[in-house]
């Protein structure tokens, strides 16, 4: 089956890489993918797959009808957004779309996915059970989840496995985490009002701008030293507003930020802990405060049976000393994690590095990736795929 399963996909890769190339030069925003949606609506229909419009706003559901018995359903979720970045690239396929770039790979996310339902859908009776396909939009927003579920995407889902692209892994390698995988992402909002007064007289005055720095240095500082250091946080001030005139004690300064962590428990405290800091320093100079701590999206927390399941086929397809073992969770975001709170999950790295030129990191607008890599996408899913019918 193997065999099988890499002989389609190669036989595909020039459609894949045509396809791919398409994606790449119509890039769409989160929640405004009608092009895309509409594209791989197409050639999900033309592969004899059931398809579903208009899914969490512009996302593609595709069911593809198992030839057994076997009641359970296996989710395999790509994302189809693109960032509002201007691309710098000098390739032949360059974004037509002023200011928008698939420069976080959602190309070759699109892509992998539509040569898997390819590739499988060609397999007949060797898949006992249904698979259902979920091109998904909005996630650079960490939107598009969220809606899916709603609109029903993962009713009666058994099972759910998904990919990222990852340019410091080469082309032809995949990489494989258990356990975590991203950091959960939450908004912060942190509004200080002190009293106005003459620069020249602070003692008269509550100057909010100094409270603020004194926020941001012991929030900063206070990670290092009240938090489990095997459990980390990141949490960045990446915006501060505030102050009308340079002579004049500003009354009113608003922090925004961001807050990453990994492990459930400090997730469920971080909104207390910032909080009693703030209040601590703004209680201590007179000044009021206010603390907006939004939930974001959780952290991806890879099923152990899933994960297994996923190294065992990429060793199996491309040995040992391609299948990397990551070490390390990143603390970056993906809301493939709401998709975990129905069923169990696992999200791999599929490497798109080149080996011999210099690889941009994601969201760069010089990103590029090693088309070659996408075959090792549809190869690894496909056959994940045709092994999760084999378990018992």
């Amino acid at each position: 089956m193997l065999t099988r399963i890499k002989d389609l996909a190669q036989n595909l890769a020039p459609r894949l890489i045509e396809i791919r190339r398409h994606i790449h030069a119509h890039p769409e925003l989160s929640g405004a993918e009608y092009q895309t949606s509409a594209y791989v609506a197409g050639v999900l229909s033309s592969c004899g797959l059931h398809v579903k419009e208009s899914v969490g706003r512009t996302g593609v559901l595709g069911e593809l009808i198992g030839q057994g018995s076997d009641e359970r359903l296996l989710g395999i979720r790509t994302d189809m957004d693109a960032l509002p970045i201007q691309e710098r690239t000098s390739l032949e396929f360059t974004s037509r779309s002023p200011g928008i770039m698939h420069a976080c790979g959602h190309d070759v996310h699109t892509t992998v996915g539509l040569g898997t339902a390819m590739v499988l859908s060609q397999l007949g009776e060797a898949l006992p059970g249904n698979i259902r396909f979920l091109f998904q939009p909005a996630e650079e927003i960490a939107q598009g989840a969220s809606w899916m579920v709603q609109d029903g995407a993962m009713d009666k889902v058994s099972a759910i496995v998904s990919l990222h692209v990852f340019p410091s892994i080469p082309a032809g390698s995949v990489g494989i985490r258990y356990g975590a995988l991203t950091a959960a992402a939450d908004d912060l909002e942190i509004i200080i009002t002190g009293e106005s007064g003459h620069g020249a007289r602070p003692h008269e005055a509550i100057d909010a701008i100094w409270i603020a720095a004194q926020v941001i240095t012991t929030l900063q500082q206070a990670i290092s030293r009240t938090q489990n250091p095997l459990r980390p946080v990141v949490l960045t001030i990446g915006k501060i507003e505030g102050g009308r005139a340079p002579n004049v004690i500003a009354d009113h300064v608003r922090l925004v930020g961001t807050v990453r962590s990994l492990h459930p428990q400090t997730h469920a405290n971080l909104p207390q802990w910032i909080e009693q800091i703030v209040a601590g320093i703004c209680n201590s100079y007179g000044a009021g405060y206010q603390v907006n701590y939004k939930r974001g999206v959780p952290s991806v927390q890879n099923d152990a049976a899933l994960t297994q399941l996923l190294e065992s086929a990429a060793k199996e397809a491309w040995g040992c000393d391609r299948v990397e073992i990551l070490l390390e969770p990143s603390l970056g975001a993906e809301d493939f994690s709401l998709y975990l709170q129905h069923a169990p999950g696992m999200m791999f790295r599929l490497g798109v590095g080149y080996k011999d030129k210099l690889n941009y990191p994601l969201h760069h607008p010089q990103f590029e990736v090693d088309e070659t890599a996408i075959v090792t996408g549809v190869v690894t899913l496909a056959y994940a795929a045709y092994q999760y019918w084999q378990q018992s």
